[in-house]
């Protein structure tokens, strides 16, 4: 048994191996763009010329379907599939039926029409065959002396995921030469004879040297069957072959041998066998730039990934090497900016740097060679392969690397915007308090000014949610008019009023010493970001809150008012640029985006969203190192007292009950005093209920006291978000607060009363971010509490609770003065502190 051999069934691989398999999900539980895929009953098809081969020919109709070696399924144009060019009827699909053989399936595939590339990432996990390339960097290790194996072992783990899902894939890898190094210098320094060994002279660097600078088509020619057999005994722990095809550039030239090349390719993904693909460097000459008309010359594995990628027609090309991506200039330049998706029509708009210090392409050489995989319908993926899960999470749809698509994407990456947006705070931070204030006056007038753009903009909004169903409370909070632009000017005017004040504010005051002085003032927070729905009057309303404490902005508005928000904010832009400061609010749109955004942690101070239960819970859970400040739940509570007026008690009710029932502020279960069941009460307020086409559930106690009463609460903390709410009975007051607590959200709630110092106890007592006597709940909101407006509600604890106004927004900073004061001298008692407080003018 060779050294070679051994060293491959040694505890070092082996280990490795069993520790990233332990880990696996691809015995326990599927990722879910696998799971789709399995849902996708397509067979796989294979691509171009059968085998000319007699022998093989026979072979192959003596095997069984392919369908019988291993459920797997044939590569077809998925009906989710967008189509950027051609019609999508012309690509017919191909299954490989019971009972055809894998010639057959050959000979059908031959004839497959070229497919149009994904358009987004989303598209991605219906890719049917993968081509991997791994570059130098990749798979070497940093000192490029031998094979990273670790890394190794988890990207094949996730390639053998996309393989046992059902799909093909092909892998294009460096790294023989870099094996061969390793192991060829060993093999030198152990041929030394005793007398060299025993010499005073070291020879030791001087054969390293040799082995590592001198030697590359030795090393390529040992690296290969050692970085082969890895391969293989990495791959066999997850029941999959592999297939060494060793190439040159002068396969890709002679058309007999470039046949003979892609059918070897096509009879090994027919098999189930995962075709490893490497550059012959042992007999290969230095690579040379020569033209060939209409294709893609091969000078490194980019291209030969590329190539290979388009002559088997398969739907993705990933190019992982040691860079993020593409970025508009060198990645350490001022101001680079990686980019998400990319054109290669746009390749003008970009500055290229050095290549890698690893292999012998480049990012020119990536983007030339992922430009002509995209024009022949194939997707390409750059992304940096020494990073975790990049092969995983590209599947799945993540932001990863740069995507070569189709789409003519304009405009400015989020990150981008997140950026400008902190340049921007500080802009309207420097502006003095009265410019800041005529901003959003102007934005105020504007509003009505702009009436007739606005309303026509908000119609097509309302049209197309008419064409999807769209009714009730969603549909009205939709809806623009007249009124709704009034009191939204109203509103800010009041902000802009009210807003001199903000920044800069002293708070504090303190005498250090005879030499000190120390001043805390208020300062914005930075950039916030709020997340709303359907509702086109927040826009302005947040913006005007944004700019009156002098934060940058994000703002991502629902699809539903797309074409409102559009021109709200282009209106929002031309009050700011009015002082230059137009990139510090910035809208943003697709799910994507905001998916990028919560990973900006580096710009983005607080998340602020503003909807559904849903997704503010989602925004909750995704946002991992950025504050979240907001509500998940909307359960308010109303009690009838005994002592309650009969009269308030109906009017209270049914409006908040009825005013707004989606609202967050809106009443969701109502608690009488059981003293209020026998005196007629209970009924006229249930009466009240149902003639406003409130549908009414009862509570246990409730249901017990009523034989033919209302159905029961499936349960008490439930918020229905539309005209229905839960009653229950209470003995008393602080079984109504007991229940507050243990079935409330912390949001608002609310005591009808004519007992004074029952209802003092009772704001007292519940632990609510608004509590209320005698009113509605539905006035828990920015407006109706003289803040102008509101980013939201917060039920949390830190920061800011219940509508959140400017004075949320805003956070503090400490201003120390002094005169030739070290800490020192009040350590050693030569200057003493005196710690008084000042007074704030």
């Amino acid at each position: 048994m060779t050294k070679l051999s051994k060293m491959l069934q040694g505890n070092k691989i082996n280990k490795i191996v069993n520790v990233v398999r332990n880990n696996s999900k691809v015995s326990k539980e599927q990722p879910s763009w696998m799971k789709q895929s399995e849902e996708i009953a397509l067979e796989k098809n294979l691509a171009n010329t059968p085998p000319s081969s007699a022998k093989t020919q026979r072979i192959l109709n003596n095997l069984p379907p392919k369908n019988m070696i291993q459920k797997r399924f044939i590569s077809t144009s998925s009906s989710s599939r967008l189509y950027s060019s051609g019609n999508p009827s012309t690509m017919q699909q191909r299954g490989l039926n019971k009972g055809v053989s894998l010639s057959s399936s050959l000979v059908q595939h031959s004839s497959l029409d070229r497919r149009s590339a994904f358009l987004t990432r989303n598209e991605l996990k219906n890719a049917k065959r993968v081509v991997i390339k791994l570059g130098s960097a990749v798979v070497t290790r940093a000192d490029g002396q031998g094979l990273a194996l670790g890394r190794l072992a988890a990207i094949i783990e996730q390639v053998a995921e996309i393989q046992n899902s059902g799909a093909d894939c092909i892998m294009v890898t460096s790294g023989a030469v870099a094996f061969g190094k390793q192991r060829l210098s060993q093999e030198l320094l152990m041929s030394m004879s005793m007398r060299e060994t025993l010499s005073s002279m070291d020879r030791t660097s001087e054969l390293k040297n040799i082995a590592q600078n001198d030697l590359k088509r030795p090393n390529a020619a040992v690296g290969q069957s050692g970085l082969m057999a890895l391969y293989g005994a990495m791959f066999r722990n997850y029941g999959i072959l592999v297939g060494q095809v060793l190439v040159t550039r002068q396969d890709f030239i002679n058309d007999d041998t470039r046949e003979q090349l892609f059918n070897t390719i096509r009879e090994l993904m027919a098999l189930n066998i995962i075709p490893i693909i490497n550059t012959n460097d042992a007999v290969s000459p230095p690579p040379q730039e020569t033209s060939m008309q209409g294709t893609l010359n091969i000078t490194d594995n980019d291209s030969l990934a590329s190539r290979v990628a388009v002559d088997i027609n398969a739907d993705l090309a990933i190019l992982m090497s040691d860079v993020d991506g593409i970025y508009d200039r060198p990645p350490k330049a001022d101001g680079a900016q990686l980019l998400h998706y990319f054109n290669h029509k746009n390749i003008d708009d970009i500055q290229f740097g050095e290549k890698s210090n690893y292999g012998t392409g480049g990012m020119e050489s990536k983007v030339k060679s992922a430009g002509f995989a995209l024009d022949h319908g194939c997707n390409v993926i750059i992304c940096n392969g020494l990073k975790n899960n990049t092969i995983r999470n590209i599947m799945a749809g993540e932001t990863i690397g740069t995507m070569f698509s189709p789409l003519e994407i304009k405009g400015t990456s989020v990150e981008v915007l997140a950026k400008n947006a902190r340049s921007g705070s500080r802009k309207l931070s420097s502006l003095a308090p009265e410019d800041r204030a005529e901003i959003i006056r102007h934005l105020a007038t504007s509003l009505l000014s702009n009436e007739f753009e606005i309303m026509e903009a908000n119609k097509k909004d309302l049209d197309a949610a008419k064409a999807r169903g769209v009714t009730g409370p969603m549909f009205d909070r939709l809806a623009l008019s007249r009124a709704k632009l009034e009191s939204l000017c109203t509103g800010l005017m009041q902000i802009a009023d009210s807003s001199y004040d903000n920044v800069g504010k002293v708070v504090r005051r303190t005498k250090i010493s005879d030499t000190l002085e120390v001043v805390q003032k208020t300062v914005p927070i930075g950039v916030l970001m709020v997340i709303f729905e359907s509702r086109p009057d927040a826009l302005p309303q947040v913006a005007s809150l944004a700019i009156a404490s002098a934060n940058g902005l994000l703002m991502k508005g629902g699809k539903e008012a797309i074409n409102s928000n559009k021109i709200l904010m282009r209106i929002v832009n031309e009050a700011l640029g009015r002082y230059g400061c137009s990139d510090a609010i910035s809208l943003v749109s697709g799910r994507d985006e905001v998916a990028d955004l919560l990973k900006l942690d580096q710009y983005i101070d607080l998340i602020i969203p503003r909807g559904s239960n849903e997704m503010v819970r989602q925004i909750k859970e995704r946002s991992k190192s950025i504050p979240v400040l907001g509500h998940a739940d909307g359960i308010c509570h109303t009690y009838l007292d005994e002592f309650c007026d009969v009269d308030k008690a109906l009017k209270i009710v049914v409006d908040a009950k009825t005013d707004y029932p989606a609202a967050c502020n809106a009443m969701e279960t109502l608690l009488v005093h059981e003293s209020l069941l026998t005196n007629g009460v209970f009924h006229l307020v249930c009466d009240d209920l149902k003639k406003a086409k409130v549908d009414i559930f009862s509570g246990p106690r409730l249901s017990e006291h009523l034989t033919f009463g209302p159905p029961k609460a499936e349960k008490m903390s439930f918020e229905y978000g539309a005209l229905a709410c839960t009653i229950e009975i209470v003995s008393n007051m602080e079984e109504a607060i007991d229940h507050i607590h243990k079935y409330g959200s912390g949001h608002t709630d609310v005591i009808v009363t004519e007992d004074k110092d029952i209802a003092e106890e009772f704001i007292a007592s519940v632990d609510s971010a608004c509590v209320f006597h005698n009113t509605s709940s539905r006035f828990a909101d920015g407006f109706r509490l003289g803040l102008g407006a509101e980013v939201g509600i917060s039920t949390g604890r830190i920061h800011a609770r219940g509508p959140v106004g400017v004075e949320g927004l805003l956070t503090t900073k400490w201003e120390l003065r002094g005169d030739n004061d070290t800490a020192a001298e009040y350590a050693r008692g030569e200057k003493q502190f005196v710690h008084k407080q000042l007074p704030l003018e």
